[in-house]
């Protein structure tokens, strides 16, 4: 991949440098910051839009519900969080004590870390929220330390995967149904044409609702490229070894293997990084106020947490070559606040879709990186509240809460990754050539 990006003055090769030289190692060390490695979740949720298909019986997928004995006091603060007697047998008692084997989402806590999410929940309380987050007072919603759960390849695939990618883009993508993206296995056959039909249409369109499905587009190239860097490599004598599949990244990206598409997702890949990383420049005006605090209840920490935050900020600031999002929503006001309520609307439903995903992990995953890509929407299209908060009280008109600060800053970690992997690859390629 090499030049300019469409929709946009920036070329590949600056971002790649920008990205491996400036942001990469600074944004890993705040992600193993307290404050940004828990993250809230609710992985039991039902699937809104279709019956349950079942979840993921691999154990890199999934993990049953602990007994509420077993669940750590900080996690289940101020709720009773009962479960039905099924979940007391020893089966399920059994199924806990493997919860922590191979790619389990692990949500044991350190007792530092209980008394902390205590003192996080009342101080998240006491803030004035901008939007209804999703469910972080179910009783099911549990914390979750990432560092213990990365994101890799779990082997969840087939049909139930691509019904939830299917989904998200033949109904949220503002596409009308008779026009099929490529290499889908869930749309009826289209004989000789390769989905230039789709790429006829997709030109077509308006900046805006372009740039939605390139985000969508640049989020699951993101998400393969996590599976490919992060594989089951061999499990001998029950300890696995994880690290790069080439042939498994051939397979997803490499011209001739996907028809020409695999490029093009890289390419939105690399647009999704430019908006994600516009939305941290914008957003520094709210961070850089001494009445934002990174609050763990650890004074030092937070402090250090904090200014490391600071510091990326000034990065994102100094890049020369952001998405001008200005151009988008340009038109008359009318028509402009309903595109964005459309667009508010249509990531709100694919957060719910999220929901239908049989993995837990993948879950997991595609939630905070779908809630963070929100938090980054969210954050472009308030600009002018963001630019008038007051130095010294929260404001109402623009609001981050923990679980938006976290999942947008986890987000864009992933991003980060995902192009830094992308140059692993391409060394490799070049090594078995």
């Amino acid at each position: 991949l090499t030049g300019v990006l469409d929709d946009c003055l920036c070329d590949i090769e600056s971002i790649d440098d920008f990205n491996t030289f400036k942001i990469f190692p600074k944004i890993q060390k705040l992600q193993e910051r307290d404050y940004f490695r828990y993250y809230k979740v609710n992985l039991k949720r039902p699937c809104p839009f279709w019956a349950d298909d079942g979840h993921c019986s691999i154990k890199d997928c999934h993990v049953e519900p602990c007994p509420e004995s077993k669940v750590p006091v900080g996690i289940k603060a101020g709720s009773s969080n009962k479960y039905s007697k099924a979940a007391n047998n020893s089966k399920e008692l059994e199924d806990c004590e493997q919860a922590n084997k191979l790619g389990a989402v692990n949500s044991t806590l350190s007792n530092q870390s209980k008394e902390a999410f205590i003192d996080w929940a009342r101080y998240d309380d006491s803030q004035d929220h901008f939007c209804e987050l999703d469910d972080e007072r179910s009783p099911d919603a549990q914390y979750v330390d990432l560092l213990l759960n990365p994101e890799r390849y779990t082997g969840y695939k087939g049909t139930s995967a691509w019904r939830v990618w299917n989904s998200i883009y033949e109904e949220n993508c503002f596409k009308p149904r008779s026009v099929y993206r490529p290499l889908n296995p869930l749309a009826p056959s289209r004989g000789g044409d390769d989905g230039e039909s789709f790429y006829t249409w997709l030109e077509g369109l308006c900046l805006e609702k372009r740039v939605f499905y390139k985000l969508i587009s640049g989020l699951h190239a993101s998400i393969n490229l996590h599976l490919c860097a992060n594989h089951l490599l061999e499990e001998t004598w029950g300890k696995p070894r994880w690290g790069p599949n080439v042939k498994e990244f051939t397979r997803r990206f490499d011209p001739i293997e996907t028809k020409g598409e695999g490029p093009r997702r890289l390419k939105n890949l690399y647009f999704l990084y430019l908006i994600e990383l516009r939305a941290l420049s914008k957003v520094a005006p709210y961070f850089e106020r001494s009445v934002v605090d990174l609050y763990t209840g650890n004074g030092h920490e937070d402090a250090e947490s904090k200014a490391l935050l600071l510091d990326i900020f000034r990065d994102t600031k100094s890049f020369r070559m952001h998405f001008d999002e200005k151009s988008m929503f340009a038109g008359d006001k009318k028509g402009a606040k309903s595109l964005k309520e459309e667009f508010r609307l249509h990531f709100k439903n694919i957060s719910r879709i999220m929901d239908c995903v049989g993995c837990d992990k993948c879950r997991l995953w595609g939630k905070l990186q779908t809630q963070g890509l929100g938090t980054a929407l969210k954050i472009l299209f308030s600009e002018k509240e963001i630019q008038s908060l007051p130095e010294n009280s929260p404001s109402k008109g623009f609001q981050l809460t923990r679980q938006e600060i976290v999942a947008l800053v986890n987000a864009f970690g992933r991003l980060s990754t995902s192009i830094k992997e992308l140059q692993n690859f391409k060394v490799l390629l070049q090594q078995t050539r």
